[in-house]
């Protein structure tokens, strides 16, 4: 899994950063088409986590993967066939429930797969993802000094053809065992067990709330620092491009080192504490970038950056641990998927909480870190006595022969 995860985020890295270019340039959209398309697609991938999840339960999750993949690809050169609006709208949004359904069940993959070993299984992957997502960024940055519309195409069909590659790929892989499906060697393939929804549990939806918020970190990088930096008065605007390599180079030398401090969940659910004070500290640090001349402006942005950065490494740690221990085995993917939701709706409401804090200026900075900040302990208080049970990791698949 851990080549597919390349191939697929470098795909990606090719088709981000000309994304926009790409609609404006080649279908000729207006700004406020383009802001509608993606919101539209953004939304209609919210879906995909919870609908992945529960088809996942019921089916091999190899070939759910796989047709994700095949619907990602399709969806990528479907938008090459065409400029009508209504068309790329709706190839965009099959493009994202695809994308968001795959996120959820690669991580369900590796669930099943590494059992007690998630959490680090969990992190080579990450360093993996981001090393391919910069080199397809690098590919696609060095393709557009070209100068001509023409790479546009080109960079979207290679997306197209990292999804066709992965489906392929994935089809290799060996079918993982599941809680939620009884395998038998009788006609009757899989019989599914009787699981619990998520929808019920309270903890566990409480809990997916506060992951929305801890899940800013994202909207921050994306648009917090650049819009911040873009409108400061003494920031050097070309940091804001050095931030994110500085945020891209920490996750692949430090995720993997990081990850060790929360193997258990016992030990995921300690590290909210730390993450608590990063996330603080980043908002501090954001509010203090204000408060003097160039100088001044780069060393707290680098420290907000900084702080930022290990929040980000710290929530992805925590959470994998988490979301998959709160869940009973029996319906994993179904809880994963709600668990999905989290970063689904923050790329909808980030954008918003990260832009109201510039709009205050560094109050506004202060106010936001303090207020992640304390969703992280109300989230060390709402997981305490779920957690104080037995373990919930992932079960022995139970094998019956007739």
């Amino acid at each position: 899994m851990l080549w597919i995860a390349l191939v697929d985020r470098i795909g990606s890295g090719l088709w981000a950063s000309v994304s926009v270019l790409y609609f404006t340039y080649v279908t000729g959209l207006s700004v406020a088409q383009i802001g509608t398309l993606v919101a539209a697609a953004g939304a209609v991938g919210i879906a995909g986590a919870p609908l992945g999840g529960r088809i996942a339960d019921c089916l091999p999750l190899t070939h759910v993967l796989i047709a994700l993949q095949l619907l990602r690809a399709l969806a990528s050169c479907a938008l090459l066939t065409t400029d009508n609006y209504a068309l790329l709208l709706t190839f965009s949004a099959a493009g994202s429930f695809g994308d968001r359904a795959a996120n959820v069940l690669t991580k369900l993959y590796a669930t099943r797969v590494a059992g007690p070993d998630r959490v680090r299984y969990q992190a080579v992957n990450r360093t993996v993802a981001n090393a391919g997502w910069a080199l397809g960024g690098l590919v696609s940055a060095a393709a557009l000094t070209i100068g001509s519309t023409a790479v546009y195409p080109w960079l979207l069909a290679g997306d197209a053809l990292s999804f066709a590659a992965v489906a392929l790929a994935t089809a290799r892989c060996g079918e993982p065992p599941s809680a939620s499906r009884t395998i038998t060697t009788s006609k009757d393939s899989a019989l599914p067990v009787r699981a619990v929804s998520p929808w019920r549990d309270r903890t566990y939806l409480a809990y997916v709330a506060t992951e929305t918020v801890l899940f800013l970190d994202d909207a921050v990088f994306k648009i917090g620092l650049p819009l911040w930096i873009a409108h400061s008065d003494h920031a050097p605007h070309g940091l804001a491009p050095l931030l994110m390599v500085l945020n891209n180079v920490m996750v692949v030398t430090l995720q993997v080192p990081l990850a060790r401090f929360g193997a258990t969940t016992a030990e995921a659910r300690a590290l909210l504490i730390p993450l608590s004070a990063a996330f603080a500290l980043g908002g501090v640090a954001m509010a203090l970038s204000a408060t003097g001349g160039a100088v001044t402006a780069t060393l707290f942005l680098t420290a907000a950056a900084t702080a930022f950065t290990v929040a980000e490494m710290l929530h992805a740690t925590v959470s994998w641990e988490l979301s998959a221990a709160l869940a009973p085995g029996t319906a994993q993917g179904a809880y994963l998927g709600v668990h999905g939701l989290a970063a689904a709706v923050q790329r909808s409401l980030g954008p918003l909480a990260v832009t109201a804090a510039i709009a205050v200026g560094p109050l506004g900075w202060t106010a936001f870190g303090a207020i992640v900040s304390v969703t992280c302990a109300f989230q060390h208080r709402i997981v305490r006595d779920r957690l104080s049970g037995p373990t919930l990791s992932v079960p022995t698949v139970t094998v019956s022969e007739h």
